[in-house]
């Protein structure tokens, strides 16, 4: 069973543990957390997108991954599934944090 979604007020204390992270609400559901990552180069780039997704199929949770430039990444999570923020989303932050490094 998938976990429900978070208050508010959860969501806020939780972006606090993640200051990497930014809350992107638009007009129509589902609420979810971005980070960009500027990697050094291409190659390094590609390799924490690959270490993301190696993260993220361990938890079963699947962020939209964005390669562009040719150093940039732009991770978006929601969970889909419930339509908007969840602790899964928290906890795949939490680990994309990791390895990136901060």
């Amino acid at each position: 069973m998938r976990p429900p979604l978070l208050e508010p007020v959860h969501i806020e204390r939780l972006l606090a543990e993640r200051p990497l992270w930014r809350l992107e609400d638009s007009p129509l559901p589902p609420r979810r957390i971005v980070r960009e990552v500027v990697a050094p180069n291409f190659l390094a780039a590609v390799g924490l997108l690959n270490a993301i997704a190696l993260a993220a199929e361990k938890l079963d949770h699947h962020p939209d991954l964005l390669l562009y430039g040719w150093n940039k990444l732009r991770i978006t999570t929601t969970t889909h599934d419930q339509g908007g923020l969840t602790e899964l989303d928290f906890r795949l932050a939490a680990e994309i944090d990791a390895i990136a490094g901060d």
